[in-house]
């Protein structure tokens, strides 16, 4: 059985990655612990408060719109074959993701569509 552990982070899409990683950093105290791009260019910043991850990612103009949120599982392989078994549409086809933490070098990432075309990302 599919274990989904915790909601990773929650990601939202911003249009100038400076300016949105200090107003949370200065107005609401996150503090930035990883950035990167992504292979199509995309740059991200991800922010902690406590143990709360919000993701920033840097889109101005890109057919990714909207929201995401992430859930950690802990069988990638599993928790993706009964998806796709029950139908449920990938937007994005599962890849090695990049590790923010030693303990995420072998992870995975994937993204499914939701009914209202939220995007929901597993990991793990």
């Amino acid at each position: 059985m599919i274990k989904y552990l915790r909601i990773d982070h929650v990601a939202l899409h911003v249009k100038n990655l400076t300016y949105s990683k200090s107003f949370y950093e200065k107005h609401f105290g996150f503090q930035t612990y990883f950035e990167h791009t992504t292979p199509n260019e995309i740059p991200i910043a991800y922010l902690k408060l406590g143990d709360t991850i919000l993701e920033l990612t840097g889109i101005e103009d890109s057919p990714v719109k909207g929201f995401h949120f992430c859930l950690e599982v802990d069988n990638f392989d599993e928790a993706v074959e009964k998806l796709v078994k029950d139908g449920v549409k990938i937007i994005q086809t599962p890849h090695k993701a990049t590790a923010r933490h030693y303990n995420e070098e072998k992870w995975q990432r994937v993204v499914f569509k939701g009914p209202d075309a939220e995007q929901i990302e597993l990991r793990g």
